[in-house]
């Protein structure tokens, strides 16, 4: 490898460290997807209650880090920075104003996991589901009994 030179030095001067992969960095928070354990997006971090999934991946990870979207209220984010408190889990407020993501919170590793799924159903879907079980159920049962 050869030593940098005075343009190397500018550039980074300039532009900054050169990074694999920018666009999934400024996504998932500064992390790479391969990293993620679990992830929500913002609309996800505004619901009220903590979901269950980030819960569990928490208590499973003890070594993972949580990354938060600083860009969201802190009355949003306070709630998992309260359950990453309870687990002792370090925690970070990512703050890039000069793009935006849809996604408000990443529990991820410094090395790669390769987890397949990383987002989080959203539970506003999982009680419509549920809902049209029910009522598919309930006009069977009406219709037979």
């Amino acid at each position: 490898m050869s030593k940098p030179t005075m343009d190397d030095y500018l550039e980074n001067g300039i532009y900054g460290q050169k990074q694999t992969k920018p666009d999934e960095r400024r996504k998932f928070l500064g992390s790479l997807r391969e990293r993620v354990v679990v992830a929500l997006t913002q609309s996800q971090v505004r619901e009220k209650g903590v979901y269950k999934e980030v819960q569990e991946a928490l208590k499973e990870n003890p070594d993972a880090r949580l990354l938060l979207n600083g860009s969201m209220s802190y009355t949003f984010l306070s709630k998992y920075i309260k359950l990453a408190d309870t687990f002792n889990i370090s925690f970070s407020m990512v703050t890039n104003m000069e793009t935006e993501t849809d996604v408000g919170l990443v529990l991820a590793y410094n090395e790669a996991i390769d987890k397949e799924e990383i987002f989080v159903q959203e539970k506003s879907l999982k009680k419509k589901e549920d809902v049209k079980k029910k009522s598919i159920l309930s006009s069977i049962k009406k219709m037979l009994f």
